[in-house]
Order: structure tokens, then sequence, then C-alpha cells
């Protein structure tokens, strides 16, 4: 929504020769007489300047719009079906229904009607601008932003006509610094007007915005608009139904944004997707609206009170908002009711965010998106077959999986078709990772919490299964989430014996790669590389096995290659390799921890095993004897991961 104005230059009339022999007298287009009658068409088919004669347009000519083309009071503007516009780049093209004026667009579902510049591109033209004489807020005969044109009135059921099955693309002009037209905007418009069916596409400003009115809107779908999807002020207080937001371009302001003062508009059934995260619905002053079916994807945040207004004004489901509620339900706008839209973009079956309850299964032929978190709780499960692979959005802290206890998840990978979960660029700390949370005991009790989402964990069932994990390569975890706090690559929360972890690679986090915070789960065949903190580490009396472990580190500054914590459980570590190209310390042993090692090799590490807080080393056994702190461990027989090619998977 912009808040400056300027006025667009005075609507030229057509020259004289426009005119033909049965034009009308008036300024140049020419009159098709009563509905119904053979329509016809300005010469050179150009559309511009003011029309004060009835005119229907023919579906079967190209039509440019060449500048500003003005509907004149009294008139009327007909756009039957198929009828195609082809809009000249320029600030000051676009099409303006006058107070008083009509237009009547024809679209079918297999015929709509189509305006959109050559490439329908953002900001190329100005769009479709429609003024009545209902109320807002800004009083009778106010002046709008676009164009100084004068809007409303005191007659809230005034008609502007009706529009259906009608396509708005490239729209968005600016007019100045801080004001751009939208792709359908809405002064003062009554509830008299038909408005239902529409797409508003690559706007450079808002799909539809509303100033004031009483009109309502059936069966829209907005994509990719570069301001807000669905914006209103000046007391608008009509209803929006089945509204399908769909954003795949970064930098867009939201999907909703309300300001002004509060009459209560509606929304039935409202979908948004994003695949680029950013703010679902922002409510500026005291507004507000009552809103039904409302079903959010991949956005960052639902609820932005930007002014810090009264949520109470807001209603989802008849309860009071809440900011902190992601809104995650089952879309409720079937995308199929856009069919009739041809170019209309796809990501909607790709972006995964939200709660898993039942039982979600992914296609190994669809490039998922995850763009926020995604979470399977209690009962659900989130199965994920060979081959699938999932962009994790760079979005820090607020990108993850997370699998609450109680729920299970399925990784599907094999050895030649692994599954991939990593951030575009593979960049440490792009997001947060995998956290798998179980009902194992931890020294931490039962119902813990953890610091990761304030997930609660730990019980008595140290056979609990989470599910199991085949053949996974993650990249770019560890985002931050405070000074002392970050997500692992993956993260096992009290985790029990019953989940099976094999062949999983971890590569370039910045926190640890793994990370056992108590729990009995055991893992076979970990590959991390280049993880900024501890390859490995535990904590919380974790006490199972890791088999065939290869660490590399080729990147300075990392911790260790495994850390342990707390009390010692006695954990089991078989064949454990670990080569730095950089030196730093490969084994540290905090408190009373320790371990039973059999067959580790070590290489290129200044320092082999540091015991932190001096505790006992006779806790950890090496190949049948007590460690020693002068040991240099190179003895073993190295983890061949020669034919681990699952680790070398990409995006």
């Amino acid at each position: 929504m912009k808040t400056s104005f300027k006025s667009i230059a005075v609507l030229v009339t057509l020259l004289s020769s426009l005119f033909l022999g049965s034009c009308s007298s008036d300024d140049g287009f020419f009159d098709n007489g009563e509905q119904g009658e053979t329509p016809v068409t300005p010469i050179d088919n150009n559309l511009n300047g003011t029309l004060t004669s009835n005119l229907t347009l023919d579906p079967n000519v190209a039509y440019q719009l060449t500048g500003s083309f003005s509907v004149e009071p009294g008139t009327k503007l007909t756009i039957p079906a198929g009828t195609k516009i082809t809009a000249n780049v320029g600030q000051e093209v676009y099409i303006v229904v006058k107070k008083g004026a009509q237009i009547d667009v024809q679209g079918t579902q297999s015929n709509p009607v189509r305006m959109s510049s050559e490439n329908s591109s953002p900001g190329d033209w100005g769009g479709l601008v429609i003024l009545g004489d209902a109320k807002t807020t800004e009083g009778v005969d106010a002046t709008a932003e676009v164009g100084g044109f004068i809007y409303g009135g005191n007659n809230d059921q005034d008609d502007s006509g009706s529009i259906r099955y009608m396509i708005i693309e490239g729209a968005g002009a600016q007019i100045q610094a801080n004001s751009q037209y939208n792709g359908l905007t809405l002064y003062s418009v009554g509830s008299g007007t038909t408005i239902e069916n529409i797409a508003l596409i690559n706007g450079a400003d808002d799909g539809v915005e509303f100033f004031g009115g009483t009109v309502s809107v059936k069966n829209i779908y907005l994509e990719n608009n570069e301001d807000d999807a669905i914006d209103w002020t000046e007391g608008w207080n009509g209803t929006v139904t089945n509204a399908y937001v769909l954003h795949t371009k970064a930098g867009f302001s939201t999907a909703v944004e309300a300001d002004g003062l509060n009459n209560n508009p509606k929304i039935i059934n409202l979908t948004a997707v994003s695949s680029k995260g950013g703010t679902a619905l922002q409510f500026k002053k005291e507004s507000g609206a009552t809103i039904s079916g409302l079903s959010l994807t991949g956005y960052d945040t639902s609820i932005d009170m930007k002014d810090n207004g009264p949520i109470a004004n807001i209603l989802i489901e008849d309860v009071v908002a809440d900011p902190g509620k992601s809104y995650t339900d089952v879309a409720s706008v079937d995308i199929a009711l856009f069919n009739w839209i041809n170019n209309r973009g796809s990501v909607e079956a790709t972006v995964l965010q939200g709660i898993v309850e039942g039982e979600l299964s992914l296609n190994a032929s669809v490039s998922y998106e995850l763009t926020s978190s995604l979470i399977v709780k209690d009962g659900g499960k989130l199965t994920i077959p060979a081959g699938t692979k999932i962009s994790a959005r760079n979005g820090g802290t607020g990108v993850y999986i997370a699998v609450l206890q109680g729920g299970e998840i399925d990784i599907q990978g094999t050895p030649t078709n692994p599954v991939v979960i990593s951030s575009e660029d593979a960049q440490p700390g792009d997001w947060g990772g995998l956290t798998l949370v179980g009902k194992a005991t931890t020294t931490e009790g039962v119902n813990a919490t953890a610091e990761v989402g304030g997930f609660v964990y730990g019980g008595n069932d140290d056979a609990d299964s989470s599910g199991s994990i085949k053949n996974l390569v993650i990249l770019g975890t560890g985002a931050q989430i405070n000074a002392e706090s970050q997500y692992n690559g993956v993260s096992f929360y009290s985790v029990g014996s019953g989940t099976v972890i094999e062949n999983i690679a971890v590569i370039n986090g910045a926190d640890d790669g793994v990370e056992f915070f108590g729990g009995t789960v055991s893992a076979t065949n970990i590959y991390l590389e280049n993880n900024e903190d501890d390859a490995v580490d535990w904590t919380e009396g974790w006490n199972g096995t890791v088999t065939n472990t290869y660490v590399s580190h080729t990147v300075s500054g990392f911790s260790t290659a495994l850390e342990a914590d707390g009390l010692n459980k006695n954990p089991k570590l078989v064949n454990f390799t670990a080569i730095s190209t950089t030196g730093g310390t490969a084994l540290q042993f905090k408190k009373e921890s320790g371990a039973t090692i059999n067959n580790i090799y070590l290489e290129g590490y200044q320092t082999n095993l540091d015991m932190k807080d001096n505790g006992p080393v006779a806790n950890i056994k090496v190949d049948g004897a007590n460690a020693s702190l002068t040991g240099t461990y190179n003895a073993g027989t190295k983890v061949d991961v020669s034919g681990w090619s699952w680790r070398n998977a990409r995006l």
C-alpha cells in the first residue's frame, strides 16, 4: 500500500482520424448501440483516450493499450470472452472505470479475458482501476492516489459492473518514489459490483487493493505480486471468498495487508503458500478481519501486528488470532479451482512446512522445498522415499525438521539412490537440521525440555522407536539459536534403540554433525565432514553404539572430532577414524564421561586425547586397555569409505 499522490496527465481524446462513417459523434470510439449488436473497434486497434459512448470490444481483434483509457461516467465498456489486451510498457498505460461508469468483463472458464504487457514483467503497466460511489473513511468525492480521480459517496450498493474470468499480468507501474499502481485497484466500489474468478500475476505492487467500499470478490488467484497480494484500507468491509496466494520470489511484503479503521471485512477460505518465507498477514493501526478456512504454508511470520493494534479485532475460526500459531491447516482452497489459468506457477505440492499428524509420504520425482519448520507430531509419520531431494531455504533457525515423541520418520534411501536434504549453497548455518525426540532415558529425567524448539523429551522406554533413517545426506545445517546454542546436523534427544540409523552423512555444519542427548539409539556408517564444532557429540548419559565412523577435517577452527560430556554410561565406538589436515583436537572428554572404543585411527591432530575437566581417563577403554593421554592412536585400521558413494550425493 502506498500513500503518496500524483496526478496523471489529463486523458486525451482520440484524433479525428479515428472516425468512420458509422462512428459516434462524441470522442472517436465506435458506438455499438444496443447491447448485443455487432462489436466495433477503434481504428488501429489501439485503446487510449476517453470513452464516452458504450463500447463492446471484438474478441477476434488483438487490442493494444497504448496509453490511459478512461471509461467516463454514464458509459459502459464490454469485454467479451477470449479478448486479449496487450499493454504498452509505460507509467500512464492503464484502464480506469470512473465513478458512474461500468465495465462488463465476460470471460469464461474456457475462454478468459487477458490483460497483460507483452513480456508480463512486473511494473510494465498500470493495471485496472475502478472507482465507485460506496463509503470510504476518506469521505465523499475523495481524491485517489492514482490519477487524482474522484471516488466515494454514500451508496454502498453501487454497481460498477461485472468481472468474470479475467487475468491481469505485469501491472504495478511506478507512479513516483513511494507510489505504484496495483493489478486491480478498487476505490469505493459497491456491493452491486460482481467480481469473480480473477487472476493477478507478476505485479510490481499489490495484486488487489480495496480503498473503502463494500465490494466482494470470489475465486481470486494471486501469484508473485511484489508488495501485498491482498491489501485493504479506508474501512473496506466486503468479503473475499476462495483466495489462493502463491509466493515463489523473495522480497514481497505480505500475503494480506490491512490498514486503517476496522470495518470487519471477511475472508472465507484463504490458502497462501510461500517458498521464500516472509510474512503472511499484517495488520496496521486498528485494522482487523473475520477469517475462516485459513491455511498458511512456508511463511516465517503468520500474523504481524505492525502497529500493536488490538489483536481482538482479528478472529480466526471465531477465536481471537494467535500470532504464535503457524495456521498450517490443510489447504482450504483447491488449486484445481484455477485450472483455467494456463500460465500460473506451481509450488504448492513441493513446499514442506507445518504439522504432520497423520501420514505424509513424499514423492521422489518432486523437488521439495523445506521453507520453514516441518514437525511430525505424536501419531504422525513422515516417509521419504529413495532419491528424494529436499532443498532447505536459507532461513536459519526457522527451517528444520523435527520428529517429536510418538512420531516417526522413515527415510528409505539406498546406497545408489540416497535422500538429500541441503540448503541451496550448502553453507554452514543455512538451516537448522533434523531433530528426533524420543522416550528413552536421559539424565535430565522424564519430560525434559530441549534447547531446540523447546521440545519435550525423555522417558523410561529405552526400546522406543522414532523410525528409520537409511542413506541420508545432510548439508549446510547448524543455524544459531542464541549465543550458546545452535542446531546440529542430526540431534537425537532420548532416542531409543528401536530406531534404525544407517549410512548418514553430515557435511558443512556450523555446529555438531550428530549429537546424542541421552537415549539408547545406535548408528552404523556415519560420515562427518567439516562440521565446525564437534563431529560426534554426546551428553546426558547416552549409551548406544556407533559403528564405522569417518570424520574429515579440512577446514580449520573446528572444536573436536569427538566430544563427550556428563555421566558415563559407557557408550561404544567400533571402528572410529578421524583425519585432519588442519591440526586441532581429536577426542575430548568432559566431567565423568567415557566410552569403550575398538579400532581407532587418528591422523593429523595436534592433540589426540583431551580430558577437559581432568575426569578419570580409566573411563575410556581403547582396544581393551585404559586410554593414554600420550597415545598416538594411529595403529588401527582406517574405515574404508571408498564404497560409500552415497555420501557424495547433492541436490
